[in-house]
């Protein structure tokens, strides 16, 4: 078999598209477009593309970007307080502060000083514990892009076997809470996981989160399961490659993400899908 592509490429297009037409549908009837605020801190290669990548999206969608760039060496403090000017702040809807942040900075207490009602990227501790209770506010934004591109496959996920390899808080954890929520029956494993191969092989989806070239076999994969690859990663030839092995799982599975062009336009396409629905929250119009 060849597995069907799951191309998150087209799927976010479509997501933007339909994020343009609900900003225009604003302006229209007397609203602002909604604000997203992007942090981004230091000079890390990756993380200016990244950055770059979603101004690029908002502005096909029509949401309105403000990058603030600091120096590499900003103290917490002064992050922390330009957070809270935008917090305050009601052009913003939402806030995104680039990770990795450096070394003098405490991840965790900024992520925290982030209002959770403009919490873009869904980490806050807040938002994170209401998708634990399903009773979701902001959701992290790869597994809600994830969920986005499974539910395009159509299969039923109720009672299916899911198995995800990396339990980070970014991807892993809340990934797990967001196949409980529609009924799946999920195994988180990690790098101390035992038999990890048989664990995959009984999966009817992976979700392969480990940040490790082509750490999943093709053999691993059951025949005609689901396969959501988050991997990023560069080979010594400078190519990009997932977590999977694309090429021997693709013979295997039913559905396949491909690298580049699947999990990550997603991510930033739901980055936009959480701050429209934080504007259309914090809109007494929308509200009547």
């Amino acid at each position: 078999m060849s597995a069907n592509i799951l191309d998150g490429k087209q799927v976010a297009a479509e997501l933007i598209e339909d994020i343009r037409q609900a900003v225009q549908h604003r302006l229209a009837t007397g609203r602002r477009a909604p604000g997203l605020a992007m942090i981004l801190v230091g000079d890390n290669p990756a993380s200016r593309v990244y950055v770059s990548n979603k101004e690029r999206a908002c502005a096909r969608s029509g949401i309105r970007s403000f990058l603030h760039i600091l120096a590499p060496d900003t103290g917490q403090s002064d992050l922390l307080d330009l957070i809270q000017t935008l917090n305050a702040d009601p052009e913003v809807d939402g806030i995104l502060v680039q990770l990795p942040l450096p070394t003098q900075i405490d991840s965790g207490a900024v992520i925290e000083h982030i209002d959770p009602a403009k919490d873009a990227d869904g980490f806050h501790p807040y938002n994170m514990g209401r998708l634990a209770l399903s009773l979701p506010g902001f959701r992290p934004c790869t597994p809600r892009g994830i969920m986005t591109l499974l539910e395009r496959t159509g299969l039923p996920l109720a009672g299916s076997d899911a198995v995800i390899i990396g339990r980070s808080n970014i991807v892993g954890r809340p990934m797990a809470l967001e196949l409980l929520r529609v009924d799946a029956t999920v195994t988180v494993c990690h790098s101390r996981t035992r038999d990890l191969d048989r664990k995959v092989a009984g999966a009817d989806i992976v979700v392969a989160a480990v940040g490790r070239a082509q750490f999943v076999a093709g053999d691993w994969i059951k025949r005609g399961a689901t396969v959501i690859d988050v991997g990023m990663n560069h080979t010594a030839a400078g190519t990009l490659v997932g977590d999977v092995d694309f090429a021997g799982a693709s013979r295997r599975a039913a559905w396949i993400t491909p690298v580049p062009g699947g999990v990550g336009p997603m991510t930033v396409a739901t980055l936009l899908q959480n701050t429209l629905d934080s504007a259309a929250a914090r809109d007494p119009l929308e509200n009547r």
